[in-house]
């Protein structure tokens, strides 16, 4: 019960990794707040989380909405009594080389991966600086730090993302608040599942070819960077913030 009686927002966590955040942290005793444009989805996560014994309610948000994320923030800490940790894992997919990707494209991913993401901590501050050694934990990814072809905007936003990450641990650090990324490779979820149907490639080959860049010769799990967030988040990790957590198998070494 590393998480006993924290109370928790993560964003996107209506499936995958998301999804398996809020399944983890709940079952470390954490009452988790679930917030996604994913209705279907985030109640989903929430009866499963029930179903399980576990304390999680879900609130439809769209976290590029600063009204969104308000309401989000206010009903949250009136349910829980509170905010002890933040996980912001909701995530805009745009991709494509820079003579393709438009005004609406950079405004979609950066509004949600990088705006979205500093929206909810700001809004959420008040009541992350009421508790005693506060976490955020945000969802960056290897995209991060390495470059990849075709993936201008989603590298861009995420390489972003991982500078906020830093510059919030040092400004926060007075409230003893702690604020850490964590920076996952290939991962096999939902998304993976639709891209392949998308692009109509061959399965077993895509998974192959994915997992043979790591180590381990295979794709990550959704549960694999939720233990990594888990940690970030808990008492476990008091004397770390601004440093990123790569969970990729050994790809980008």
């Amino acid at each position: 019960m590393k998480l006993e009686s924290k109370r928790a927002i993560v964003t996107g966590g209506a499936s995958g990794i998301g999804r398996a955040i809020c399944q983890v942290f709940a079952g470390e005793g954490a009452r988790v707040a679930i917030a996604d444009i994913d209705e279907p989805g985030g109640s989903v996560t929430a009866d499963l989380i029930a179903g399980d014994g576990g304390e999680a309610f879900f609130i439809p948000t769209d976290v590029s909405s600063a009204a969104a994320v308000e309401q989000l923030v206010r009903e949250s800490a009136y349910r829980m009594g509170g905010i002890d940790i933040l996980v912001n894992d909701a995530a805009a997919f745009v991709f494509g080389r820079v003579e393709d990707v438009t005004p609406a494209d950079w405004e979609k991913v950066f509004g949600v991966n990088v705006i979205g993401s500093a929206n909810t901590v700001r809004i959420a501050l008040p009541y992350l600086k009421d508790s005693a050694g506060a976490a955020i934990v945000n969802i960056a990814s290897v995209s991060s730090f390495i470059a990849q072809p075709g993936f201008v905007p989603y590298n861009s936003s995420k390489g972003a993302l991982l500078q906020l990450t830093r510059c919030l641990a040092l400004d926060l650090a007075e409230h003893d608040i702690r604020v850490n990324c964590v920076c996952p490779g290939s991962i096999l979820t939902p998304a993976t599942e639709r891209h392949i149907e998308f692009e109509g490639i061959n399965r077993d080959e895509f998974l192959k070819t994915a997992g043979d860049r790591s180590f381990l010769k295979r794709l990550g799990t959704p549960d694999e960077v939720a233990y990594a967030a888990l940690f970030l988040a808990s008492d476990e990790a008091s004397y770390v913030t601004g440093t990123h957590l790569v969970v990729d198998g050994g790809a980008t070494v």
